[in-house]
């Protein structure tokens, strides 16, 4: 069986892409008669002087009246070697998004270069986004030749501007050849009229460069795209397999509800078969019966993706409505589809420079460095080492358009890490206040600093009793416990069975309980980003005058922004401030739901609700991290006890 090889050609308008594709569909006879005849009776229409092999991938009626290629045009092709699918791209700076489009499952990428013209603008342009996309291999077609006179000289020059340029790019294999696609030089055979060129054609390059060099094939992921059940006696696990192997017998984990199992079976079609892998479409039955379902995604137990609900991403804007600050869109992840909400521009990308800019908006064809949190956390690898997992899209929730094309760095990056890169730092001006985009983690603003906050003309009234003595007496020592999740994660629960089992030892307690305080302490409050700071900052200034007077206080509040958590942190001493991760899939806490809060908010009526119209940003380095899906109340309220313990914050026999 041929293997196969995908590449997009790229450059600047009239470098002659469609021409070279033509060529080489042409010269390696993989045009069908039918096929040459239209473009034969389509070239005499327009007066050409000769068949214009252009028209086999221009289809368009608007690209052929006008010369110049649109759309991303596929064409498949195969020698006796190999097998293509062909991307022919844009080359106008309007349609840079199609690029990216033809580019993105691409392993090889033809950039080609006007020997007239020499390395312009678009052709770096495109040669960057080839590198952003960790396109493996590039080939620098130097085309048009035969109009310089098949000149050495003009083509040793080219190719030292363009290693020039590229040297600034992560590009690991860069081909140059020397090539007129419209005569065929160097295209499929090699040219009489530059015989001081000695390396292969274009052709041969493409049949024998290394293909799956862009392929994981140690990561086993497999996002799910539907569960078949025919009957209660059948539950399989449909999807493609879009990384790594996988064998009849592995030991798999189910993502985002961590359960584990083994693979029984392995379909393809209707044939059964002991392994497969990237690139097969099967159908996976496991040992055990457990919930699956699409979005999901099956991977090794001890070869796990990162899971975060907040990303470090480099996007591409493909709309022409500009990216909007704090904008909201569906992000598309594989099988997963969950609400996203662009927290912070960090910088955009001046393509022409390769230097960062600072900027309020992407706009069309723009690419920049953004920080996105999501409803609900994704599965991923960064796309340098898994380009299937490490990819998303932004879709437009009012339209259904893509607006965007996005590649995932990492986990978002705190901002002393930002600041290390050299990453331009945007500050919010003071006069816009507080907000959804102040200082969430790893976003380069300034975050919330509640200490020394007080009203004009007051001084701190210390009293004579001090918290070492209220310790002395109490017999254990302050601290504060900040409760954070979902709702219905569990939160209050937990806290209320360790409060019981700290009362029961003689412990003195403080609970603050979410709701509770929102009937009269901040009952005048609202669900905002800016209301709910204002509420996590009351909250953490009471449970620091509990603290002071000898108390273990109990903080259960969603408190969705790090940037919260971390000034509640700030009030109260190093190693005192224990923040606790309820940690519950969704799904759980919706059926956990009594008042069907999550009904009302996906139908509108509830707005700025965590987990579906407003973010929540998990913990990235909690100091413990409650599963309540996988355990009881009391089994993680006994676990905490036993954790104050360990540290010495109470004693128990």
């Amino acid at each position: 069986m041929l293997d196969m090889l995908r590449f997009s050609t790229a450059g600047s308008v009239d470098d002659g892409k469609s021409t070279l594709i033509g060529r080489l569909l042409y010269d390696s006879k993989a045009v069908f008669e039918d096929q040459l005849q239209a473009v034969e009776q389509a070239s005499a229409a327009r007066g050409d002087p000769s068949v214009d092999l252009a028209l086999l991938t221009d289809g368009l009626r608007a690209e052929r009246e006008q010369g110049i290629t649109i759309d991303v045009a596929y064409r498949y092709a195969d020698t006796p070697k190999r097998k293509f699918i062909i991307a022919d791209t844009p080359g106008h700076i309007q349609y840079t998004r199609n690029m990216v489009t033809g580019a993105s499952t691409a392993e090889l990428a033809i950039i080609l270069v006007d020997a007239r013209k020499g390395v312009l603008t678009q052709s770096k342009r495109h040669s960057f986004i080839a590198s952003l996309l960790h396109i493996p291999h590039l080939v620098v077609a130097v085309n048009k030749m035969d109009l310089v006179g098949y000149s050495e000289r003009i083509y040793e020059q080219i190719v030292a501007d363009y290693k020039a340029f590229v040297a600034k790019l992560k590009v690991r294999d860069v081909v140059y050849i020397p090539i007129s696609a419209l005569y065929g030089d160097n295209v499929v055979s090699q040219s009489e009229n530059m015989p001081w060129y000695d390396g292969a054609t274009l052709l041969h390059h493409l049949e024998t460069v290394n293909v799956g060099a862009s392929r994981n094939i140690v990561d086993f992921r497999l996002p799910i795209q539907y569960v078949i059940r025919p009957d209660q006696s059948f539950r399989g696990f449909a999807g493609q397999i879009v990384s790594g192997r996988i064998t009849v017998g592995d030991e798999v984990v189910a993502l985002p509800t961590g359960i584990r199992s083994q693979v029984a079976n392995i379909y393809r079609g209707e044939k059964s078969c002991e392994r497969a892998s990237v690139g097969d479409s099967v159908v996976l039955t496991l040992v055990d019966e457990i919930d699956i379902s699409r979005g999901d995604m099956l991977v090794r137990v001890r070869n796990l993706p990162h899971s975060s609900n907040q990303i470090d991403a480099t996007l591409c804007w493909m709309s022409e409505e500009p990216m909007g600050p704090d904008g909201t869109y569906w992000l598309q992840h594989s099988t997963r589809r969950v609400r996203a909400f662009i927290q912070e521009l960090n910088y955009r990308i001046n393509v022409d420079t390769m230097h960062r800019e600072v900027a309020e908006i992407l706009h069309l064809n723009e690419i920049g460095r953004v920080q996105i949190t999501t409803t609900q956390p994704l599965f991923f690898d960064p796309y340098q080492i898994n380009r299937a997992t490490g990819s998303f899209i932004l879709i437009d929730p009012h339209t259904n358009n893509t607006v965007a094309a996005g590649m995932i760095r990492d986990r978002t990056r705190r901002v002393s890490e930002l600041v290390k890169e050299n990453v331009p730092i945007r500050q919010r001006p003071e006069s816009e206040g507080p907000g959804l985009a102040d200082g969430l983690s790893g976003r380069a603003t300034v975050g919330r600093d509640w200490r020394q906050k007080s009203s004009d003309n007051v001084v701190w009234e210390q009293t004579a009793i001090t918290r070492p003595m209220r310790e002395a007496l109490n017999g254990h020592q302050a601290a504060v416990l900040w409760f954070t999740g979902l709702s219905g994660s569990g939160k209050s629960t937990v806290a209320k069975a360790l409060e019981q089992m700290l009362y029961d030892l003689g412990v003195r307690t403080f609970l603050l309980d979410g709701d509770n305080v929102r009937h009269g302490l901040n009952g005048d409050l609202g669900f905002s980003a800016e209301a709910r700071a204002e509420n996590i900052r009351r909250v953490a200034e009471v449970a620091k005058l509990a603290f002071d007077h000898g108390n273990i206080v109990l903080c259960a509040l969603i408190s969705p922004y790090v940037v919260d958590r971390d000034a509640a942190r700030s009030l109260v001493p190093e190693g005192r401030f224990w923040e606790v991760y309820v940690k519950c899939d969704m799904e759980v806490c919706k059926q956990r739901d009594p008042k069907g809060l999550y009904a009302r908010a996906a139908r509108g009526e509830i707005a700025n609700f965590t987990g579906v119209t407003a973010p929540y940003e998990e913990p990235q380095q909690p100091d413990l991290v409650l599963e309540t899906d996988l355990r009881s109340a009391g089994e993680l309220a006994q676990r905490i006890l036993e954790e104050l313990a360990h540290a010495g914050i109470v004693r128990f026999q």
